[in-house]
């Protein structure tokens, strides 16, 4: 995977994105690539936003994998940043490959070079396999997480 080259996403890669984003079967179950336009307008508010990074993996033009880096600042911590990782998707085509490790590598490195003194996650309790390699990586399962669905 050393032709693997992590940058920023442009809009023409949003319809890969999605693809990949409902690939599986909670995706399949929320999201819907034949209407791109909720994506591309949030696409729009996430590149105006500084304090957001959407990145794809690219291997030889082809968009492979993507995550969303947000940046927190906040006042716990005396006032430290966080940086929270979402929508971490490797297509099916390049999975078991390694390239999950790199998309997360590329996040700690950059929320270090942010200055972020932790780095976070949220990953569906069904993500069984997905809790196996965070856990490899370093990840620890302190927290529970809650969440409450507005629409």
């Amino acid at each position: 995977m050393t032709d693997v080259v992590i940058r920023p996403a442009t809009e023409a890669d949003v319809p890969t994105i999605v693809g990949m984003l409902a690939e599986d079967e909670i995706g399949a179950t929320r999201e819907s690539p034949d209407d791109l336009a909720p994506y591309l307008r949030a696409f729009a508010d996430i590149v105006a936003d500084s304090n957001q990074v959407l990145v794809v993996a690219d291997r030889g033009g082809e968009v492979v994998g993507t995550l969303q880096l947000t940046i927190i600042p906040g006042m716990s911590r005396k006032g430290a940043k966080r940086a929270l990782v979402e929508g971490v998707r490797v297509g099916a085509a390049a999975r078991g490959l390694g390239l999950g490790t790199i998309l997360m590598e590329w996040s700690i490195n950059e929320a270090k070079r942010r200055e972020c003194h932790l780095i976070q996650l949220t990953s569906d309790k069904t993500r069984v396999d997905a809790h196996r390699f965070y856990d490899r990586l370093g990840f620890v399962g302190s927290h529970e997480g809650f969440k409450l669905l507005l629409r």
